[in-house]
C-alpha cells in the first residue's frame, strides 16, 4: 500500500469527514500529511488522532496571506509539496431566488476562489521540482444542474479552472484532476433537511457512499499509479449522473 512513499500532502478541509479521512488513508499510504482547516479544535484533534507524519495548521482557504503562510511552512517543515487536495467547501441548498449576495459570495471565496489561490500557491513550489499532482474537489454538482445555486456555480468553476490549470502546468509535470463525489455520508447530507432514503432513491447503486470511498479514489489520483492522467474528471456517484 505504499502508493505515496515520501510523498508530501498538502489537504484543506483536513479537520473532519472527508479530508481527515484522506489524510489518514494518504499516511496508510506512506505520505507525511499537512491538514489545514478553519476549525482549529477539531483541526488539533485529528492530527493528533493520526500521529506523527500528520501536522495541522489553521487555514482560511479564502485569504491569499494565509496560503502563503502555510505554503511556506509546508515547504519549511518537509521541504516540498508533492500533492494538493483542495478539498475545503461550504454546501448550502438555495435557488437563484433565496440566495442572497453575502451567501454567494461566500460560497465563491470558500469554494472557487480557495481553490485558485490554492493551486496559484503551490504551483511555483511543484514547478521548481518538476513534478506535484493538484486535486480539486468538486461535485456532480459540477457536472449537471443543482438546487443549490451557488454551490453549483462554483463546482462547475473548479472544474473549468482544473482543466486550464492542467493544460498550463502540464509541461512542467505537474497534473491537475478534479474529483466529483455523489452523495456521500458527510454532515453536509443534512443540508438537504429530507430523510437519507428520499436520497438513496435516487442512486442507482442503492446506498450513499462512505468517505473512504472519496478517499480511495483521491488516493489513485494523488498516486503516480495515475500518472498519465490529468486535466480531467473522477465522479465518484453510484451512477447518479451516468
Amino acid at each position: 500500500m505504499n502508493r505515496l512513499d515520501n510523498k508530501i500532502a498538502l489537504i484543506t478541509g483536513g479537520a473532519n469527514g472527508q479530508g481527515a479521512a484522506e489524510a489518514e488513508l494518504f499516511i496508510d499510504a506512506g505520505a507525511k500529511v499537512v491538514i489545514t482547516d478553519v476549525n482549529s479544535e477539531a483541526g488539533e484533534a485529528t492530527a493528533a488522532r493520526l500521529g506523527e507524519n500528520c501536522a495541522f495548521l489553521q487555514h482560511d482557504v479564502s485569504s491569499q496571506d494565509d496560503w502563503a503562510r502555510v505554503v511556506d511552512a509546508v515547504v519549511d517543515l518537509h521541504g516540498r509539496i508533492d500533492v494538493l487536495v483542495n478539498n475545503a467547501g461550504i454546501f448550502r441548498v438555495l435557488g437563484l431566488a433565496d440566495t442572497d449576495l453575502g451567501t454567494w459570495e461566500q460560497t465563491v471565496a470558500i469554494n472557487q476562489t480557495g481553490v485558485f489561490l490554492g493551486m496559484k500557491a503551490v504551483a511555483p513550489v511543484m514547478q521548481a521540482n518538476r513534478a506535484g499532482s493538484i486535486i480539486n474537489i468538486s461535485s456532480i454538482a459540477g457536472l449537471a444542474a443543482s438546487k443549490a445555486h451557488a454551490y453549483c456555480a462554483t463546482k462547475w468553476a473548479v472544474r473549468g479552472m482544473t482543466k486550464a490549470a492542467a493544460v498550463e502546468l502540464g509541461p512542467s509535470n505537474i497534473r491537475v484532476n478534479s474529483i466529483h463525489p455523489g452523495y456521500i455520508e458527510t454532515p453536509m447530507l443534512d443540508a438537504f433537511g429530507v430523510p437519507r432514503q428520499e436520497l438513496v432513491a435516487k442512486i442507482p447503486f442503492g446506498r450513499t457512499a462512505e468517505v473512504i470511498e472519496v478517499a480511495k479514489v483521491v488516493l489513485f489520483v494523488a498516486s503516480d499509479d495515475a500518472g498519465y492522467c490529468t486535466g480531467h474528471e473522477f465522479v465518484v456517484d453510484g451512477a447518479i449522473k451516468a
